[in-house]
């Protein structure tokens, strides 16, 4: 559970850029993007593994470009379950997706360079 809440906070700013910077994306407050962070984490934990198995044959049609629709779908599940998150159509759903997955790796860039702690002390 190490770097939870670092990678939470980071999955909620990349919902914030993403909707601050697109229009198809709104979120109605800090705490809807916590929320649906955590939802999201739980959605990619539980529910896209199934997909991505299920659509396994259109996925290696596209050489895996299908993935995008099913990360989009993703977050969509995700803000029709919320209903502070609203997210316009696939379209925007893939752009913020990207944004999301940037400022995921930029974020991992500085967790893993985090020093770890001990529980035995």
């Amino acid at each position: 559970m190490n770097g939870f809440l670092p990678r939470l906070i980071a999955t909620a700013a990349g919902l914030w850029l993403a909707a601050r910077l697109l229009d198809g994306v709104y979120a109605s407050s800090a705490m809807t993007l916590l929320v649906a962070a955590f939802l999201l984490g739980f959605v990619n934990t539980i529910i896209r593994p199934i997909i991505v198995l299920l659509t396994l044959p259109i996925t290696i049609i596209t050489l895996g470009l299908f993935l995008l629709v099913v990360n989009a779908a993703m977050l969509g599940l995700v803000a029709w379950i919320l209903p502070g998150l609203r997210i316009e159509g696939l379209g925007y759903g893939i752009l913020a997706w990207l944004i999301v997955c940037a400022v995921n790796w930029l974020a991992e860039l500085y967790i893993e360079r985090m020093p770890r702690r001990r529980l035995d002390r």
